[in-house]
Formats: C-alpha cells, structure tokens, sequence
C-alpha cells in the first residue's frame, strides 16, 4: 500500500511553500503558516485514513474474460466492479496484463456508492502463446480529493492466445453438408466396408456372417448387416519446433508460419470429415493430441499450437519418431513440419522420415529461407560479398542433396517459402485426397 498525494494536496502545499518567505519580513507569519502546515499535513493523514477504510474494504472486482483468444483479433473483457461502501469512489486502474497479450492504458472509474458497474475492456493479443498474470494496481482518491491510496489487487489470469483463425474456422454444418453446398456428393458403396449403414432383409447367396441375430428374432425372418466402405482418414502433424524454424522470416519467425500452416491444414483436414491429431516437439516431446474427428480435434490441434514453445536446441527426432510410432499406428498421412540444412546435418531427420514408408504417407513441408536464396542470386558488390554468395549456393545445393535422399526414401517433399506455406501444404492434402493415395 502506499500513498500518493492528489494535485490538489500538492497544489495548496506549494503555495504554502511560496508564501513562506515572509516569515522572513514579518516574523509573526512563520507561527501561522507552520500551524497550516501541521493542519495540511493532519488533513493528508485523515484522508488517507478514510481512503482505506470505506473505500479499498468497499471495492470488490471480478473479471470475465473469454475462454481463449485468436493472435491478432481484438477480444471484449469484462470487469465487474461493486462499491459496498457509503461514499463514491473515484480510482485509476492500471492492470498488469499477460505476455502475451497486448498492454492497454490506464482507465479513470467513478462509482456511486452502492453501485455495480459493469466494464468493458477491448484487448488484442500480442501473440500466439501461453502466458499468467492479471494483477490490479488501483489508486483510490480519498474523500476529500487530497490523497491516492494506491493498492495491489492478485486477479490470477491464465490466458490461451490461439494462433491467427482466419481461413481456418469451419462452418457450423456438418462435413456432409459442407460439401454438398461446393457442390460434391457423397456416393456411398455398399459392400464389405467396416463402417455399419442399415439392417436389410437377407437374402440367399449372402454371407451367413452378415446376419444380424437380435434384429432376426425380433422381426422373425432373417436380417443382414450392411456396411459401406470407411472414407475417413487419418492426417498427423508433426510440427518441429527445434532451433531449426527459430530463425526470423519476413513478419515473424519460420516456426509461425508452420504454426499456421498447419492450422489450415487441419481446419481442412475436418472439413474433409477426416481424423487429425498433432505432435508438437523440439528436444523433447511438448504436446500429442491423438487423432479425433470433428471440432473436438480442431480444438485439440488449436491447444496444442498455442503452447508451441520455439527453442534453441537440437531436435530430436528419433525420440519424437519413436514417441510416435508407439501411439499412431493406423496409416496416416503424417505431415512433418521441419526443414533441413544438409545432408550431414539432418541425418537423423532423413533417415527417420523413411522409416513411417509402407505404414503411412509421409510428406515433408520444409521451410525455405528467402534471406539465404536471395544470397545465393545478388550480384557481389565485392570480395566479401562475392564469398556469401558462394557460400550461401553451397548451402542451398547440400540442403538440395538432403531434400533429394527424403525423396529416395518415398518421403514427400513440399518445400516452400514461409509465406505460402499455407496454401501450399493444404493443396497438396487435397490432391493426395483426389488421387486416393492416403
């Protein structure tokens, strides 16, 4: 707690300290002006004392604020304030926000006594992540306009920023409906599939298998299963958040463009109606959400993404291969958000993309980098220059060679600049989902 005094303590006090000179000139002034003063200073000390009496115990604050955030999108929060207390309050608030979000100016509030005022406050994120905070720094002005109390009030938030949501919310219909609205239908084929469609009356020349046995004692002739084929399919995403996507691009750092990138993909991974799950890691493991179906997996995918933590340390990828192959064993088409240096350095990268051929489609989403390319084609304005720029075509031609080994290893390559890596990677799923290679 501490106390501040008002512009109009320190108002009257230096004009106190003007007039105090003429003691100087006339001796008998000094008795009256320290008498003034002892009064000043007695009238500070009382206000402060009503300030936390009626007006801090009186004053009770509550925030709602909405379950998550999207980067980039303002978001309405509400503060309840109530004022128990007989008199009327005026205070300043300043609120410590979280990290990750945006700060937001100091708000100026009065309330009558007895009053409930609902606020509300617009706040954007800063950017995507996981961040606490929430604290209250609160003056209140005592009644008599002479002193700030000011005090600390804990308001715990923990706040969830989801990665930018444009292009990748989906609509309210079902998959089916969607669609049937782009103007594609759903042909069903009726046969051996594993997916139940309806009962119907059996006939001679079917599988005995088929027979469903309650359904034929209760309609007193024979009844059959059937089924349609299973369309659904299963994509995982793995998205490396080691020192290799850390590097700045553009607007933001490598590692968010992948973020998004793989938001779009899921978003339309769920349109298609197909399972997503999502492994997110770096030197270790830091969120695995299995494949699900349905707004419950774009949720999953979404929390995951939020707390994608870029560090600066070497992948490990046979730990994150293993982690994988322990838990995933349906085939998937597994979608690696990564990118390579050369063929020395990303051996271990290379060699485990291979191993997921025959089980599951593997596709490599590498990340190019534009500041190195354009290296690689400047025209040297010296000897200096001249060096980075064969330089930089070294790199590009060893990074080449690694993408080549993926290659020969039936792993699929889409290598991309950050900034179309989006679009680019949701393309890709869908022509795989054309040609039915999944």
């Amino acid at each position: 707690m501490r106390l501040i005094p008002s512009t109009r303590w320190l108002g009257v006090a230096a004009g106190l300290a003007i007039v105090a000179p003429l003691a100087l000139v006339w001796p008998p002034a000094g008795a009256a002006l320290l008498g003034l003063d002892l009064v000043w200073l007695g009238l500070f000390a009382a206000d402060a004392l009503l300030a936390g009496g009626g007006g801090a115990r009186a004053l009770a604050v509550s925030r709602m604020a909405p379950p998550a955030f999207s980067a980039g999108r303002a978001a309405v929060v509400d503060y309840d304030w109530v004022n128990g207390g007989r008199r009327r309050l005026s205070l300043i608030v300043r609120e410590a926000l979280p990290d990750a979000l945006a700060t937001v100016p100091d708000r100026r509030l009065e309330l009558r006594p007895g009053e409930r005022l609902r606020e509300h406050v617009a706040i954007t994120p800063a950017h995507r992540g996981l961040a606490a905070g929430g604290a209250l720094a609160l003056r209140i002005l005592g009644p008599l306009g002479l002193v700030w109390r000011q005090e600390r009030r804990e308001l715990a938030w923990d706040v969830t920023v989801f990665p930018p949501l444009e292009g990748a919310a989906t609509r309210a219909l079902p998959a089916t409906a969607r669609r049937r609205e782009a103007g594609r239908r759903e042909v069903r084929r009726l046969g051996a599939g594993r997916l139940f469609e309806s009962l119907r009356e059996w006939v001679p020349g079917d599988d005995t298998r088929l027979i469903d046995w309650k359904a034929t004692a209760r309609r007193g002739k024979p009844i059959a299963r059937q089924y349609e084929d299973e369309r659904r399919q299963q994509v995982m995403i793995m998205l490396d958040a080691g020192r290799l996507l850390t590097a700045e691009s553009g607007e933001g750092t490598r590692l968010e463009a992948a973020v998004a990138a793989a938001l779009r993909l899921a978003a339309a991974a769920v349109e298609h109606d197909d399972d997503v799950g999502i492994l997110v890691f770096a030197d270790t493991v830091q969120r695995y959400a299995p494949p699900a179906r349905g707004r419950r997996a774009l949720r999953a995918v979404l929390d995951a993404l939020a707390a994608a933590e870029g560090r600066i340390a070497e992948s490990d990828y046979p730990a994150a291969f293993r982690y994988l192959a322990a838990r995933s064993r349906k085939r998937s088409l597994t979608v690696l958000f990564t990118d390579v240096i050369d063929r020395t350095a990303s051996e271990a990268l290379v060699s485990h993309a291979g191993t997921l051929r025959p089980r599951h489609l593997p596709l490599a989403v590498t990340l190019r980098d534009p500041a190195l390319e354009h290296a690689a084609v400047a025209r040297p304005a010296g000897e200096r220059a001249a060096f980075e720029r064969a330089a930089a075509e070294e790199l590009l031609q060893a990074r080449e060679d690694a993408l080549a080994a993926m290659r020969r290893q039936g792993v699929l390559v889409l290598d991309v600049p950050p900034r179309g890596a989006a679009e680019a990677v949701v393309d890709r799923y869908r022509q795989l989902k054309r040609r039915g290679l999944l």
